[in-house]
């Protein structure tokens, strides 16, 4: 099951993230860091995202509030990529960012903000 599990991981990685991330990620994991690169693979894409329950862009949207209410931006811009291949819109990443100020402060807010520009701009929709 674990094997299961990392391959519906790594296809589901591929599909949010974009394979070239994901590859570049794998290829530069050494003995220190693969282990976790492949459990993280297994648990979080395989179990979390595989989960069908969730639909991924939905999913994408309660990262980037989860991650931005951790104030963890190198991964909240990693995920906002993500959300954008998942579907989200720039109105709704602009909202979930709202939420992310009301419940964690309009700092954090600004921060999310800041990093949502940067994706969206080298995305040109802004």
């Amino acid at each position: 099951m674990e094997q299961n599990l990392f391959e519906l991981g790594l296809s589901k990685r591929k599909a949010v993230l974009g394979a070239e991330y994901v590859e570049k990620n794998l290829a530069s994991a050494d003995e220190f860091t693969r282990p976790f690169q492949e459990a993280m693979t297994a648990w979080c894409w395989g179990f979390g995202w595989g989960d069908e329950a969730i639909d991924p862009k939905t999913r994408s949207l309660m990262n980037l509030a989860m991650i931005g209410a951790l104030g963890k931006m190198h991964e909240w811009e990693t995920h906002c990529r993500g959300a954008i291949n998942n579907g989200v819109s720039k109105d709704e990443i602009r909202a979930a960012i709202h939420i992310v100020g009301i419940y964690c402060g309009v700092p954090q807010a600004l921060e999310c903000f800041r990093v949502a520009r940067k994706v969206l701009e080298e995305r040109n929709l802004l």
